[in-house]
Formats: C-alpha cells, sequence, structure tokens
C-alpha cells in the first residue's frame, strides 16, 4: 500500500519541486530602482540571450560600481533591418546638427549620399562640400540614443565602422591582456575577430552547418542525411528544405557566402566557383519550401518536421539538439552537423556607436562581455559558475583560454572547439568580402524574386532525368548575370551615387530578376520538351 501511495504523489511532488530546482540565483525581478545608470542595445539577440545577459550584467555592474543598471534592449527586426535604421537615424540627426549652424551652408543630397561613405575620404572626385561634411560627422559627437550594437556579424559591424557609426570602445586600453594571440587572435580562418581601431569586438565565435530531421529523411530516396552543402542541392531534397532570407538575416548571408567560398577553393580559384557556387545555391533555393524570416526559425521548422533540412547557425543547431533529445524518449530526431570540407569560423561582435548616450557604462558592458566571467555566460551550462540561470546559451567563447580542460565539465558543449572545427577552412575575405552586400542583392534578384519559375525549372529538369539528361536546359538554368570578373563593376552600380542614383539601383535589380526569369522559363520549356521526362 505504501509503494502504491508513493508511485501516486511521486509525479505531484516532482511538479512541485521543479521550481525549487531550477529557482536562479540572485534574480533582479521587477523594474531597475529610481535614479539606476542606464545602457541602450539595438539587436538581433533572441529573448533568451537578452536576459541573461540582463541578469548576469546587472550583477557585475553593481558589484563593481556599487550602483544598478537598467538595460533596454532595442530589437526592430533582423541584421538589415538594423543596418537601415542605423543608418537613416545618423542621417537625420546629423543633418539637424549640420542645419543648425548655417556657417555650415545648404544640405543637399550629395552631402546626404557622401557624408558616411567611406569612399568620399580618398576619393580625388569627391565635392568640397561633401568633404567638409564628413570631416565634420567625423569630429562630431553626433548620436542616435543608442549605445551599442551587439551581433549581426563582422561585415556589418566593419561597414558601421567604416561610415563613422561607430567608434573606438576602448577595449584594447583598458584591457591589453585580452588581445594576446593566445587569447584573442586578431583573426582567424582569414576572418577578423576584432577591429585593430577597436571599432567592434567579436565576443562569441560561430559556425554554420546542416540541420536534418531523421524522420523526414527516411522518406527519401535514398534516406541518407545531408553531409555536405552540396547535398542540399540534389533533387530528392526538393520542396523539402528551409533556408532564412538573406536579406532579411545577416547570418544566412555569410552562410551562403561560405558555400561560395568553399566551392570557390574546390575549383581552384574564385572565377569558376563563383559560377559553382551561385549555381549550387539556386538548386538549394529551388529544393526550399519555406523562406524565412530568421535563421533561428530554420531549426524550428526542421526539429518540428516541417522541412527535410537546412542550414543553421552552430548555437541555434545545438541548442535544438539538446531540447529534441530531452523532449523524445529514445533516439533524437534532429541532428545537427558541420559540413564537409570544413565551414568558415566567424565572429559575432559588439560595437560602441558614435555619440553614445551612456559611453561610460558601455564600456563596463563591454568589459563584462571579454571578461572571464562574460564569456563564461556564454558556454557554461546552467546552474554553474558564472554560467546561465534559465537558458543554456550554447554559444562559443571567443576567448581561447576558455577551452582549457578545467572548464569542460561546466561547459554545454565540452567537446567542441571552433577553433579546431573550422581549422579546415581558409576563408579568403578578398575573393567575396568586397561582395558580401552584392551577394545579398543577387540572391535576391535571381533566387528570391524569380523562386516560382527557379522551382518550376528545376522540377522540370528533374523529371526530365536530371540535369546531365537535360543539358541545354540546365545551360539555360545556370546562367548568370554576370561574372566574377564583372563582379567589382556590379557591386559598385548597386550603390547609389552622385552619377547612379537608387532609381537606377532598383531598375539594374529588376533587370536582373528578368532575365533570370526569362531563363528559368527557357529552362522549363527546354526540359519539357526533352526525352524521358516524367510529366506530372
Amino acid at each position: 500500500m505504501v509503494r502504491k501511495l508513493l508511485a501516486a504523489f511521486l509525479p505531484l511532488l516532482l511538479l512541485i519541486a521543479i521550481p525549487f530546482w531550477l529557482r536562479p540565483r540572485e534574480e533582479v525581478k521587477g523594474p531597475a530602482p529610481a535614479g539606476a545608470d542606464k545602457l541602450v542595445i539595438i539587436t538581433a539577440h533572441n529573448e533568451s540571450i537578452r536576459h541573461e545577459y540582463e541578469q548576469a550584467f546587472k550583477r557585475y555592474y553593481r558589484e563593481r560600481t556599487g550602483r544598478d543598471v537598467e538595460l533596454d534592449f532595442r530589437a526592430p527586426g533582423g541584421t538589415s533591418d538594423i543596418m537601415r535604421y542605423i543608418a537613416d537615424r545618423y542621417t537625420a540627426e546629423f543633418r539637424h546638427a549640420f542645419e543648425s549652424d548655417p556657417a555650415n551652408g545648404e544640405w543637399t543630397s550629395a552631402i546626404a549620399a557622401g557624408f558616411a561613405d567611406p569612399r568620399s575620404d580618398s576619393d580625388p572626385s569627391t565635392p568640397a562640400e561633401v568633404r567638409r561634411a564628413r570631416e565634420l560627422f567625423l569630429k562630431s559627437d553626433v548620436g542616435i540614443g543608442i549605445d551599442l550594437m551587439a551581433g549581426g556579424g563582422t561585415f556589418d559591424q566593419a561597414r558601421n565602422a567604416s561610415r563613422g557609426y561607430a567608434v573606438d570602445g576602448g577595449l584594447q586600453q583598458r584591457h591589453p591582456e585580452y588581445f594576446k594571440e593566445e587569447i584573442i587572435p586578431g583573426s582567424f580562418g582569414g576572418d577578423r575577430l576584432y577591429d585593430e581601431r577597436g571599432r567592434f569586438y567579436g565576443v562569441v565565435l560561430s559556425t554554420f552547418g546542416i540541420c536534418y530531421n531523421a524522420d523526414r529523411i527516411a522518406e527519401l530516396s535514398p534516406p541518407e542525411p545531408p553531409r555536405a552543402w552540396r547535398d542540399l542541392g540534389d533533387g530528392r531534397f526538393f520542396n523539402t528544405l528551409i533556408l532564412a532570407d538573406p536579406t532579411k538575416s545577416g547570418s544566412a548571408n555569410k552562410c551562403f557566402e561560405i558555400v561560395i567560398q568553399q566551392a570557390m577553393a574546390e575549383s581552384g580559384g574564385p572565377d569558376a566557383g563563383w559560377v559553382d557556387g551561385l549555381n549550387l545555391l539556386k538548386r538549394i533555393f529551388a529544393n526550399a519550401r519555406t523562406l524565412s524570416d530568421s535563421a533561428g526559425r530554420v531549426v524550428r521548422e526542421v526539429a518540428a518536421g516541417n522541412a527535410a533540412a537546412g542550414m543553421a547557425i552552430d548555437t541555434y543547431g545545438f541548442t535544438e539538439q539538446e531540447w529534441n533529445e530531452f523532449q523524445f524518449e529514445g533516439p533524437p530526431r534532429f541532428f545537427y552537423v558541420a559540413p564537409e570540407g570544413g565551414t568558415a569560423v566567424s565572429a559575432d561582435p559588439v560595437q560602441l556607436l558614435r555619440g553614445a548616450p551612456h559611453r561610460e557604462v558601455a564600456e563596463v558592458f563591454l568589459d563584462f562581455l571579454l571578461s572571464e566571467e562574460g564569456q563564461k555566460l556564454h558556454c557554461f551550462r546552467t546552474g554553474t559558475p558564472d554560467g546561465p540561470e534559465h537558458s543554456a546559451l550554447r554559444r562559443p567563447a571567443i576567448r581561447r583560454d576558455l577551452y582549457r580542460e578545467e572548464f569542460r565539465q561546466y561547459k554545454s558543449d565540452p567537446d567542441y572547439d571552433p577553433y579546431k572545427s573550422g581549422a579546415s577552412f581558409v576563408y579568403h575575405a578578398e575573393w567575396t568580402g568586397p561582395y558580401y552586400n552584392l551577394l545579398r542583392t543577387l540572391l535576391k534578384c535571381i533566387m528570391l524574386e524569380p523562386q516560382p519559375e527557379l522551382q518550376r525549372a528545376w522540377r522540370a529538369i528533374l523529371d526530365a532525368g536530371g540535369p546531365e539528361k537535360v543539358p541545354q536546359a540546365m545551360a539555360a538554368f545556370n546562367r548568370l548575370p554576370f561574372s566574377y570578373q564583372e563582379a567589382a563593376e556590379a557591386a559598385r552600380k548597386i550603390q547609389p551615387g552622385a552619377e547612379w542614383t537608387a532609381v537606377d539601383v532598383a531598375a539594374l535589380c529588376r533587370a536582373w530578376s528578368d532575365e533570370a526569369r526569362r531563363n528559368y522559363l527557357e529552362a522549363e520549356a527546354l526540359a519539357r520538351a526533352g526525352e524521358g521526362g516524367e510529366r506530372r
């Protein structure tokens, strides 16, 4: 009888006990006290990261300053949305400051286009009034009411730095010991981990890989999980993938750039690899059943079985895999793997914005993020010393000393070291770095906007027996609007300037999309006319 009573009440007792076991330490709840210092951060980070940052930094700040602090997170959307918001706000604020002094003269469209253009610094054809406005801006303390930008990737934060929106956060001066090669190297795998002038600092490392649902893979023929980027372009994945929109997600655009980089490495150089990589991405986009505005949604959709596979950031992949193992009894259904051939390691950074209204607080936050304590927050398990309270962030620390043996027992992923996992892949910034923004626009024009035509063409080619059976159709499918050698000119033309307006840019992009549609319609017609095609 006693055993039966215990068996009956044990589940209830466990439910009552769980909240006490999981109760966080010293959580600061409710609104900040009156007179608390303030910090404003614009970010695309998810709610879990924002919560853990807030709780840990409040304790850190109080211990070091004796004061309370309130964190004000602004999340207007993905990285692309944030970049547009920052640019628009600085244009508006600098124009107000410029026009408030009559000695500056008239605000013109040339000044609006050139004051934040780094090309104005060295281009001898830059008008004198634009050069003077640029100098005024770089010497000013014009701000937008925001202290820090967190996340988004080094490319976008480097753009903010070159435009003058970001300034030196002073970490190298305050903590030179952080920036020794054995702690935080200046670069790794060809990518910068922090700006030498202090205008952005990598906080964690990210790699990109493939996630898949084992149940959905079992439905394919053959039922083999994807192991390399090229596998996702195979016809058996037609209408089963989920991808993030590179125009909304900076991490997605970085992932697609890595696919092209790997194709360049395998093809012996950038010319052939540009063609091979872009056409692999065409097939991958043609296999997509869903396009997401968020890179985080990719893993959730794959885990739920709404897609067979997708491209993911390591932190999202590992977190979802852990939850999947906890949620289901028996073998997990969701898996995250690093692609064969390696994947580039890149930093997820933070930067201090010009005119930060709470600069002193922002500097303490920068110190916190790169301190040993702040780094542990990102990669330790919940409940461990200096680990997170509610959610394991599973973000690999940028500090190499956090990969020492003594820390393995506390880490969420004790066997994962991105300094080793990405070592087989060398990112060549000179190959695609200058065309990062061009790539985002090009993918939109030739894959996103004409995706219905792209998918119909690929479906027709598969029905006809595959690319080898209808080479003429595949040739039309593979046409690109320009070669790698012409990419520099294309990159110049998607940036409005004095002689090339936004209307011209829109017309060029429309021409690329229209040409892509014609190519896909031709490819579909040729494939339908080919022999051996099964009509569906």
